[in-house]
């Protein structure tokens, strides 16, 4: 009876074993099929959303379907990466890369390892993300044809999309609706205004550059002036005429003075029919300037952020030779999403690209991590809050030999008693920070590849000088802080 128990026992036992590994082998050709099919449609998205880029879209259903359409295909190739990450992690039996630094281990570096494991996870991820490309591949279709009705833009060579880092990223959406403002007719009256607001550092005048480098709104408009709070009273005061069909662009550094703009406005009335005012700020108040609705800027989401940081980290090197790289890239674009911005991105991107050692990728997010967890303790703010108000960091641990405190103030490049300063790039000092000079200098963090050119110059005053003790901030931003 023994025997007889022993060998049904052994039986079903063997059969429960070989139906798991049925399921699971079953389940491993359902999943490959399944990034199989993840390419394919990330593929069809990509080659629509990179063809709109190039065409002039008014319709305002078309615009809402851009977008869908955008947000589906860094979703997509966020998704893909990870996946891929994963694959090539098990392949190469990657469970923790040691790391010889005097910084802490990276906690959520190994978590993501170990997240990828779940099978029930990823399969989920893969499952949801390929409802999404599939619903907007369904509705693609009457897209495509009402796009091939659009008038098609000259392409200009920084569109390339082989150099990300030339051209405006992103914001599909908003650079239609921009050109749009600007090509479409307004009936005479008050020159039309467009509000265009958004945080420190997402691409408010990058994206009017943009707009206005537009060969067609170049010959829209007789003349474009650029003006700031400073010049608006001086012109409202003075007996300037602005005479010709112009396009203003009026930035706002600070609060709204609504008895300045009034004056300012009525002096815009004489401008000649067609013309047209944007203004910039950071303040949601100015929303009401406007005569249609305004187009708000926000930081870029996740997904976006992670593929501009791939994109320009790992510049021409293929991410799937570098597998323990796209783990440490997940994790900076986690980290930036959080407390960074765009300039933060195109920062570590430019720093991480000239080595492409995972030791020395680890050492620079460790890095930013602490000088972020450090200036929290100090004033209560994260990194992002801080360069909006203007406040001096504390970047000491971002150079690899803490002898001498380094300490940067936002901003300050705009000075002029500052400019004779000697330049360092913040890269230079990463990369070797016997390059810092003696005394004061100003820190270039970035100069953008882009129109207008902005460069992040920020002041590093000498520490062997007594500074005043940091101290928490009250939460109240400062007036007249960039934006």
């Amino acid at each position: 009876m023994e025997i007889a128990v022993s060998a049904v026992t052994g039986e079903l036992f063997s059969r429960f074993i070989s139906f798991l590994l049925s399921k699971y082998s079953s389940h491993e050709i359902s999943e490959d099929k399944q990034l199989e099919r993840l390419q394919q449609l990330l593929l069809r998205i990509c080659a629509v959303v990179e063809e709109a880029d190039g065409r002039y879209i008014t319709n305002s259903g078309m615009l809402m379907q851009l977008k869908g359409l955008a947000d589906a295909m860094y979703r997509g190739h966020h998704v893909l990466d990870m996946l891929r990450c994963w694959t090539l992690t098990q392949e190469n039996s990657i469970k923790e890369v040691q790391v010889g630094s005097p910084f802490p281990p990276l906690k959520r570096f190994r978590a993501i390892v170990d997240a990828a494991g779940k099978d029930k996870a990823r399969y989920f991820e893969i499952h949801r993300t390929l409802e999404i490309l599939e619903t907007a591949v369904d509705h693609m279709p009457e897209f495509v044809v009402l796009l091939g009705g659009c008038q098609r833009m000259s392409r200009r060579p920084y569109d390339a999309y082989l150099y990300i880092d030339n051209f405006m990223f992103g914001r599909h959406t908003e650079k239609q609706r921009l050109l749009n403002f600007l090509l479409e007719y307004n009936p005479p009256s008050l020159p039309a205004v467009l509000p265009i607001v958004g945080g420190h550092a997402v691409g408010k005048k990058t994206l009017i550059a943009h707009a206005c480098a537009d060969e067609r709104v170049q010959s829209q408009f007789s003349s474009i002036l650029h003006l700031n709070e400073d010049d608006l009273l001086r012109i409202a005061h003075s007996d300037t005429l602005l005479s010709g069909k112009m396009l203003v662009v009026v930035e706002f550094v600070s609060d709204l003075n609504e008895k300045n703009w009034e004056e300012l406005y009525t002096s815009l009335a004489q401008m000649n029919e067609g013309s047209k005012v944007i203004t910039i700020s950071r303040f949601r108040k100015s929303e009401k300037l406007g005569t249609v609705k305004p187009i708000l800027l926000d930081i870029h989401s996740h997904e976006e952020l992670t593929y501009l940081f791939k994109t320009l980290a790992f510049g021409s090197a293929n991410p799937m030779d570098h597998p323990r790289l796209l783990q440490v890239a997940e994790e900076f674009a986690m980290q930036l999403q959080l407390r960074g911005s765009l300039i933060s991105v195109n920062i570590c991107a430019d720093v991480l690209r000239w080595n492409l050692d995972v030791n020395f990728w680890i050492s620079i997010l460790n890095r930013c991590i602490t000088v972020a967890e450090k200036n929290f303790s100090l004033y209560g703010k994260h990194v992002r809050s801080l360069f909006e108000q203007g406040h001096r960091l504390d970047i000491t641990n971002f150079a690899s030999s803490s002898a001498a405190p380094l300490h940067i103030i936002p901003f300050a490049g705009h000075s002029s008693a500052l400019k004779d300063l000697q330049r360092v790039t913040l890269r230079e000092l990463l990369l070797d920070p016997s390059v810092r000079p003696k005394g004061d200098f100003n820190l270039v963090s970035w100069e953008s590849k882009l129109p207008p050119y902005t460069s992040f110059i920020h002041f590093v005053p000498n520490y062997s000088q007594d500074f005043p003790k940091d101290k928490p901030l009250s939460g109240r931003k400062r007036r007249g802080d960039p934006s």
